[in-house]
């Protein structure tokens, strides 16, 4: 299995959850199949079926973290000598040419992306687009809506 790139917090997110699962959710589940079985007949009970669904994504989500954690290389920006280039786990300050207005992203791994916290997935077309540039070059982005340019105005790696 291939190397998956991590944050540090990403690695420490997804470790949080592994153990939430196992100590909350498993011990959960389990009570909740034991209650539905104390009902009697299993054949048409629905909560006994909730509950065998509901452990199947539990164990099933427990099994692809363990997985991910295993696989998982952990990199620290702070850690990082790029020479002031774009790299995964960098911060990047940058402005769009087309409506000048200024945005800053990190880019990180699939499962800490977020947008609303301004993380972008190292697979994104941004982040595509930025790997390998430095401050005052400009990176070509294929968005939906077309083509768009952004200047990179600062590299940090923190």
């Amino acid at each position: 299995m291939n190397k998956v790139p991590l944050t540090v917090r990403g690695a420490e997110m997804l470790k949080e959850e592994l153990q939430r699962l196992k100590s909350v959710e498993r011990p959960a589940v389990i009570e909740a199949i034991a209650e539905a079985r104390s009902h009697g007949d299993l054949s048409e009970n629905a909560e006994y079926d909730a509950a065998k669904e509901r452990q199947a994504f539990v164990e099933g989500r427990i099994a692809e973290l363990e997985g991910k954690i295993s696989n998982a290389m952990i990199i620290n920006p702070a850690e990082l000598d790029a020479d002031g280039r774009v790299v995964f786990g960098a911060t990047v300050a940058l402005m769009d040419l087309e409506t000048e207005e200024n945005v800053t992203y990190q880019i990180v791994g699939d499962d800490e992306a977020d947008i609303k916290v301004a993380k972008v997935s190292v697979n994104s077309p941004i982040a595509r687009a930025l790997i390998g540039k430095e401050a005052g070059d400009v990176a070509e982005v294929v968005a939906p809506g077309g083509i768009r340019e952004y200047e990179v105005l600062d590299v940090q790696y923190i």
